[in-house]
């Protein structure tokens, strides 16, 4: 018999971002009473199953072009996993990275022992004097692979979006490069761009 996953529909806008930024500056007890996936799902913590994984790993050519750095750099890779409850497939397949020497002032930085961490990134970076100026999202689709279609717990036919969320600080850096796959049959992407008025 097929195992069956409950599969959450979420929504995930661009201004969550602003959100973020701005959660980076609460008090930590108000950080810590919800994240990013509950703003964007409505679900509660307590609803949520969350995994988190760091290990160091060089740059590749794509992620040193990305970053601005040579390849070789040494990296921190943190991957994420959000399942709606034990028996929920992940909301998304995300993988994370940081430049180690940027944020290596704070040890904390560099291992999942926080995580889930109150504030999420931009609140990380904060603690190494790194403040957000703007986020970039690049979004494709594609069939999943195999791995992919089974995590997600994809019906056949569904597609992947592919988000590359790249997010620079205030003097124009490259400071996180994330790589998030979400299932197409249940993720909207809503983008909001609010214009300057004459």
């Amino acid at each position: 018999m097929a195992e069956t996953y409950e599969r959450v529909r979420w929504v995930r806008p661009n201004s969550r971002y602003q959100w973020e930024k701005d959660r980076a500056r609460w008090p930590e007890e108000r950080r810590a009473r919800s994240g990013a996936t509950e703003h964007d799902t409505g679900l509660a913590s307590a609803d949520l199953v969350f995994h988190a994984r760091y290990r160091q790993v060089p740059a590749d050519p794509d992620l040193a072009a990305a970053f601005g750095v040579a390849a070789g750099t040494v990296l921190v890779e943190r991957t994420y996993r959000t399942r709606p409850g034990a028996r929920g497939a992940p909301l998304g397949l995300v993988t994370s990275r940081l430049v180690r020497e940027m944020v290596a002032a704070n040890p904390d930085l560099l291992t999942s022992a926080g995580e889930p961490w109150p504030g999420g990134t931009p609140h990380q970076l904060a603690t190494v004097g790194i403040e957000l100026d703007r986020v970039e999202d690049r979004v494709t689709a594609r069939p999943p692979t195999a791995e992919e279609a089974h995590e997600l717990a994809l019906p056949p036919g569904a597609s992947v979006l592919l988000l590359r969320k790249t997010s620079f600080d205030t003097a124009g850096r490259v400071v996180e490069v994330a790589d998030v796959t979400l299932p197409g049959d249940r993720t909207e992407l809503v983008f909001t761009t609010p214009l300057l008025r004459w």
